[in-house]
């Protein structure tokens, strides 16, 4: 029994399932790897190349390295592991796609090749190249989720949430910047901008946040610019959630950024208090923004 109501044998079997995991570079599949098993649940992880974090296999029920490149293989693994729904989240760079011997090194199975034919040769921007990643995976039996459902804690709150307040100015370039930024989320060009005095330094593209923080740092030497990252309102959650980390921040001290404007609840704090720390420590201010007050004033 459960909550008062007994629970049908199709949900126990349900319940037994793993979760899969897809997984690219970063920390950001540990987390998911912790909170899955967090909610009494099994991980199986395909690990796409050899950039994973060193902690993940130790938390998975059964885990393997797949070219990613190779959709066929990530399905087969999870499906043989009993996985029917899975995460897929970490760093997987975009820019490879435009080294002419990627596809070679990457040996492309022939999921992806089809793939390539009918979608990706016209149209190569990310929601459309992991929409269709996510369909195809659906058709083989392999349903995304929610990437958030199981590590709510590491979502980004409503205010202010560092001991660092941010000044006016700041305040008013938020304002200023966040109705350009979701403007450019429904061009799918990016999902971070750096602003200073109302004015658009640098936007975020092909090279990433990081690569757009060093960029800003390099165009605006006095410093104290704010960077604005968060999703279009109705971003789909199963894929390329903005995501902010300790080495985030660390990026933005160096390049001399003064403040962080991410969207609240929309927004991934990787280990959320050691970012948060880590930001107290750097002198910079994070602000959490709500939707339905983003851009007023």
């Amino acid at each position: 029994m459960l909550g008062g109501r007994r629970r049908s044998p199709y949900h126990l079997v349900m319940d037994e399932r793993p979760i899969g995991l897809i997984a690219g570079g970063g920390r950001l599949p540990v987390l998911e790897a912790e909170g899955i098993r967090a909610a009494n649940r099994r991980v199986v992880c395909v690990a796409l190349g050899d950039q994973y974090d060193g902690d993940l296999p130790g938390l998975c029920d059964g885990f393997a390295r797949a070219g990613a490149l190779r959709p066929g293989r990530w399905v087969k693994l999870l499906k043989r592991w009993g996985a029917r729904e899975a995460v897929m989240v970490g760093v997987v760079s975009k820019t490879r796609m435009y080294d002419p011997l990627a596809a070679v090194r990457s040996l492309p199975d022939l999921r992806a090749l089809r793939l390539w034919y009918r979608v990706l040769r016209h149209d190569r921007r990310s929601q459309v190249l992991l929409t269709a990643v996510a369909d195809d995976l659906f058709s083989q039996g392999v349903e995304l989720i929610d990437t958030t459902r199981y590590i709510p804690e590491h979502m980004a709150g409503a205010g202010v949430m560092t001991r660092r307040q941010p000044g006016a100015q700041q305040m008013a370039d938020i304002t200023f910047g966040w109705p350009i930024l979701m403007r450019m989320n429904d061009l799918d060009i990016g999902q971070a901008i750096a602003v200073k005095g109302r004015d658009v330094i640098a936007v975020e593209a092909i090279e990433g946040t990081d690569g757009m923080i060093r960029r800003a740092g390099e165009l605006c030497k006095s410093g104290g610019w704010v960077m604005l990252k968060g999703p279009r309102p109705d971003k789909d959650r199963r894929f390329d959630v903005p995501t902010v980390g300790v080495q985030t921040i660390q990026a933005l001290k160096a390049a001399g950024g003064s403040c962080l404007a991410v969207a609240s609840g929309s927004v991934i704090l990787a280990e959320k208090d050691q970012v948060i720390a880590a930001a107290d420590e750097a002198g910079i201010a994070i602000v959490g923004v709500q939707p339905d007050q983003a851009g007023a004033g």
